[in-house]
């Protein structure tokens, strides 16, 4: 089973956050290695904390060495090659990781693509699942499979391809 806890700061207004961080999580599990996550007895806890530019601003100086805020951040709690062993666990609950979006970079970027603020977090909030769950886009053909399963998963509720617009 999926637990996902949202974690609301002032800001991010005008949307169901915390529904709309269930639907994008569940997504992303669904179209992964992992979509049996959903239905095992284990808990599969995921935090998404929505927070200011500020804050995602420090995490990424203090985490990735980029004095910059940054759309989002994910910060994985299970080794990706841990990853099909987790149902062994000894207490039922496993925290696969955190995302943390940033209010003002991911309005300004929805802005800039013409598109709504809940479409973009949605794709960001799936995006940082694929990488809570080992995917990444460190080469091109990583970054290739790892978009085309964000396709996926965005069209499985209704949003149209991210990348489309290259």
């Amino acid at each position: 089973m999926l637990d996902v806890a949202v974690l609301h700061d002032s800001g991010w207004v005008g949307a169901d956050w915390a529904a709309i961080a269930r639907r994008a999580v569940a997504a992303a599990v669904q179209h992964s290695a992992y979509a049996a996550f959903a239905d095992q007895p284990v808990c599969y806890e995921i935090a998404v904390k929505l927070t200011d530019d500020a804050e995602v601003h420090d995490l990424n100086r203090s985490y990735r060495d980029k004095d910059r805020p940054t759309n989002v951040l994910s910060f994985p709690m299970v080794q990706p090659d841990l990853l099909e062993t987790l149902d062994n666990t000894d207490d039922g609950e496993v925290l696969l990781g955190d995302i943390v979006l940033a209010e003002g970079v991911c309005a300004r970027e929805a802005e800039e693509k013409g598109i709504p603020m809940t479409s973009h977090a949605t794709h960001l909030i799936v995006h940082g699942t694929f990488h809570l769950l080992g995917y990444d886009h460190m080469d091109d053909m990583e970054a290739e499979a790892m978009e085309a399963l964000e396709i996926q998963a965005l069209a499985s509720i209704g949003l149209p391809d991210p990348y489309g617009d290259r």
